[in-house]
């Protein structure tokens, strides 16, 4: 199918555009950037030069994903979200000249499949967002973000787990398992972690 990119967005020619990607109102995609099949941007959204988007990812209105963030299939970034891409960042050097492209190195955020980011959440270089997870509206992620988790806060903690569904895991009543209520998916907590197990029919 063929893509659909506004009058009005930016979208350089080095950039690589998937089939039946939709680029919308005063969207700007650099140099390099990488974007999958059938993925959505938003108005005014921000896509850095080099970053590499997978299949199906929607970035809301207004989101900013600078370089050289990684996202997986299925991604979603709400509106206003922020991918940072500088862990100390300063204007100017010590001897007060203006910092140019080669006075830092950027690093980059990694969001896994399936993850969700909440409407103006920030996501603090480099982390990694595991798949599924989701973090909160207004979240702050300054740590790595295991698969599955529910993320809430300034800094971000885990308070629950959530399913490919996206919707908050229950607990079964056996010790460390996790049912998802819309798809019956069983899941096993481990050390902190979750593993997929089978559908509860």
């Amino acid at each position: 199918m063929a893509t659909r990119i506004v009058d009005s967005a930016d979208v350089s020619p080095e950039a690589s555009i998937g089939d039946d990607t939709s680029i919308w109102h005063l969207a700007q995609v650099r140099e390099g950037a990488v974007l999958g099949r059938g993925c959505v941007i938003g108005r005014g959204a921000y896509i850095g030069t080099g970053v590499q988007l997978g299949d199906h990812c929607k970035i809301q209105n207004y989101a900013l994903v600078y370089e050289p963030a990684r996202l997986g299939d299925g991604v979603f970034v709400g509106p206003a979200a922020v991918l940072t891409n500088d862990t100390f960042p300063r204007a100017i050097n010590p001897d007060g000249s203006l910092k140019s492209a080669d006075d830092w190195e950027s690093v980059g955020v990694t969001i896994e499949q399936g993850a969700s980011i909440g409407a103006r959440a920030v996501c603090v270089a480099p982390v990694t967002v595991g798949a599924w997870a989701t973090v909160a509206a207004g979240a702050v992620v300054t740590r790595d973000v295991p698969a599955h988790a529910l993320v809430v806060g300034v800094p971000a903690r885990r308070v629950g787990w959530v399913g490919r569904a996206g919707t908050p895991l229950q607990r079964t009543g056996d010790p460390g398992q996790w049912r998802c209520p819309v798809t019956g998916t069983i899941y096993t907590e481990h050390n902190g972690t979750l593993t997929e197990g089978t559908t509860d029919d």
